[in-house]
Order: C-alpha cells, then structure tokens, then sequence
C-alpha cells in the first residue's frame, strides 16, 4: 500500500486504471488539507469504494488500521483538523469520481450507495480522531516528565552541562543567553496546573515575543525560565529592575484570571547567565518567597533584588539577634509595646526622613510620629535624625522584621 492508492488482493476497486484514479484522487486531497502525507490515507480510498460499490462495511481490523494513521498524524506534527480535512476531501473527490453513480438513473441504488459511503467516512473519521487524540496524550505525558526532569535539573544547576544542552534545545531553551527564573505561589493548592502553565505559555509568548522559555512545576510552583537582557553596570541598572517586575506582574495578572489558586504571589530571581545563572536565580527566586512570607509581605510582585539586604543580615542570624536585642529591645518598656515605635522607624526610613508623609503612611497625626521619634532615642539612645545612628536603627529594623520581632521571641543563643 502506498500513497494511499493501491492495495493488494482482489476487490470490485481492482484495476490498474481505478488505481491510478485513487492515487490522483489522494493527492489532490492532500492539497486540499494543505500537503497533509497522502501515506496518512492508507486503506481509506479503498474502503470507501468497496462500499460504494458493494456496501461493504470495514472491518475492525481495517478500522484499526485507521487508528494507527491517526497516531502517527499525531507524531507526525499534522493538526488534527488537517487530518480530519484529508478524509472528508478524500471521500468528497471519490464519490464525485463514482461513474455507476454519478450516471445512475435509479435514486435507491444512489441512496444505498451514499449510506454505506457516510458510514465508512463516520467510522473512520471518528477512529482516526481516537487515534490522533491517544497519541497527543501520550505526547504530552512524555513531554510533560521530559520537561519536569529538565527543570529539575536546571535548579540544581549540578548536572552535565553538554547533556542538558542537548535536552533543553528541542524545547527552545538556549542555555548561552541570561535567564531569570520567577516563581508564582498559589494561596491554595491548584487541583490541575496545566490551565496555569497554559495560560502563561500563552502570555509570556505573545508579549515577550521569544520561544526561549520554559515553564512547569516544581514543588507546589509554578516556575518560569525566561530570558533576560544582560544588565552591566555601564547601562542603566533601573531598567534591570524594571525588566523583573515586568516578568512578575505580567505572570500575576494572568494568573489573577485564573478561577483558582489566588490570591498568587510572584517572585522574581536577578538574571545571571549561562546554565548556573538559571539555578542562582531559582535560588533567589525561592528565598525571596521565603523571606516574604516570614516578613508577612503580601506584595502580589516580589523582586529578588529588594530583598538582598535581609539575605546578608540572616546569614549571622546571631550578630542581627544582637543588633536587635541592644538597640531596640529597649523599646519594649514604651507603652503600648515596641511595635507602634518600630512601625513608625520603618515609615520613617522608608519616605526619607520626612514626618509628614511617614504620618500619612500610618494614618496617624504628624504630632504622633515625632512623639514617637522621641520616645525612640530616649528609650534606645539612637537618634533617628543622627545619620551615625540612623544605619543602625534601620539595620536593627531591617533584622527584627526578619525575625517577625516582637511577635515572635528573640531566638536565644545556639
């Protein structure tokens, strides 16, 4: 059988001309389906004849076979609708080459005929669409491990540089380009994430305009390995910081969409090159989420890079505990506790020094806050306006957020 046209054995069909007639009809309904393999036609133009001429219904096996066409449109890259479209073109083109019917006079043989016709192109269509859908499941399955593992392994960033290259190209990654990974937290377990990675493949290709991205699932997230232009220190580093929060509030606001799994939150790694590049940004990534949630930070976006400080103060978990204990341990005799004084630090560090906006952060009177300023140095003895004393209190504010400070006991020591 090739083509499409030929078969072996003796049937009403058989013949060199009706063979040569089969052959053109199957390549004209290649055309049609837009060069679809005639070879996915196989037995079909037959079947189709026999029961035209006889009324012969295909048998299981031969329906089968129909399947296995189906498989392989599937493996082959055909879309199912080009496939489906070379059958019903086949059957169109053949029933307009019938010469005992198109000539017929007698309306039941035509109507017979048509019948037995339809049923062959309604079972066959419906197997090879069973067969088609078999295969793209598998396809998916089998691509769906293969990226897992891929992803896997290019967090850990420990694996064979040359093996990994040769896995991530038929996925579009270049390994030579700077990456950064982001990763989205769901506020609920997400009962299926291939909506969730559907959608932001959908997104990130369509408005980074770039196949070099790789998104799936890792531990409970939703990762994303895209692309990142490189940022030195001769250009302009905000527009680095701008590049990550536009990966992160592009993936929350397609997420945000999702009906499931919000409120999300997003955290995004600095760009690093090269394959090890991918896994110190995964790590960045990964502490930023961490360091949020300890933090109680419910910001929807969270750029690694906002969050460095807090990384260098809990690498000596025991100096930031000092730091914490001597400076502002003292503010827990104020009434009211010390977290109304350590708010009021944080505002005030935050807008610059300026009382009037650091009130209107905290919703309190400007009067308040330099009250409170006072109550700081005189219970501390660090004055918030001296810049000698200024670091320390914002380095102390800094290591008791981290350690959830007052609402949490000062870890003793080891």
């Amino acid at each position: 059988m090739t083509g499409g046209a030929r078969r072996t054995g003796r049937g009403p069909a058989a013949g060199p001309g009706r063979d040569e007639c089969l052959a053109a009809i199957a390549r004209a309904a290649s055309a049609d389906a837009g060069g679809v393999p005639v070879d996915l036609l196989g037995d079909y133009l037959w079947l189709l004849a026999e029961a035209a001429v006889t009324g012969r219904r295909p048998r299981r096996a031969e329906l089968d076979a129909v399947g296995v066409l189906g498989r392989r449109a599937a493996e082959q890259g055909v879309s199912a609708g080009r496939a489906v479209q070379l059958y019903l073109s086949a059957a169109r083109r053949l029933w307009q080459q019938l010469p005992q019917l198109t000539s017929s006079t007698d309306s039941e043989v035509v109507r017979a005929a048509a019948e037995a016709v339809l049923h062959v192109v309604d079972n066959a269509v419906a197997t090879l669409a069973e067969g088609y859908a078999a295969a793209r499941r598998e396809l998916v399955r089998r691509e769906e491990t293969l990226r897992r593992e891929l992803v896997d392994d290019l967090l850990r960033g420990d694996s064979d540089l040359g093996g990994l290259v040769e896995r991530a190209e038929p996925f579009g990654l270049d390994l030579a380009r700077v990456h950064q990974v982001a990763l989205a937290a769901p506020r609920r377990r997400l009962p299926d994430t291939d909506a969730a990675i559907s959608a932001l493949e959908a997104v990130i290709f369509d408005r980074l305009g770039d196949r070099d991205v790789l998104v799936a699932t890792k531990e409970g997230l939703l990762v994303v390995i895209a692309p990142a232009d490189t940022v030195s220190p001769e250009r302009d580093a905000a527009r680095g910081r701008e590049s990550a929060g536009d990966l992160g509030r592009l993936m929350h606001a397609e997420l945000d969409r999702l009906p499931r799994g919000g409120p999300w939150q997003v955290a995004v790694g600095r760009p690093h090159p090269g394959l090890y590049g991918i896994a110190r940004s995964y790590e960045e990534a990964r502490e930023a989420l961490l360091t949020a949630q300890r933090l109680n930070a419910d910001a929807p976006v969270i750029d690694a890079r906002d969050l460095l400080v807090y990384r260098v103060l809990l690498r000596d978990q025991p100096a930031i505990v000092d730091l914490v204990q001597a400076a502002l341990s003292p503010l827990g005799h104020a009434r009211g506790g010390a977290q109304p004084l350590l708010d009021t630090l944080d505002a005030y560090f935050a807008t610059g020094g300026v009382a009037t906006e650091a009130a209107r952060r905290l919703h309190v009177s400007v009067r308040t806050v330099t009250y409170r300023l006072d109550r700081i140095r005189t219970l501390s003895g660090y004055d918030p306006n001296d810049p000698r004393d200024r670091f320390t209190l914002q380095a102390a504010v800094y290591g008791a957020k981290a350690l959830d400070w007052p609402r949490q006991p000062l870890p003793g020591p080891a």
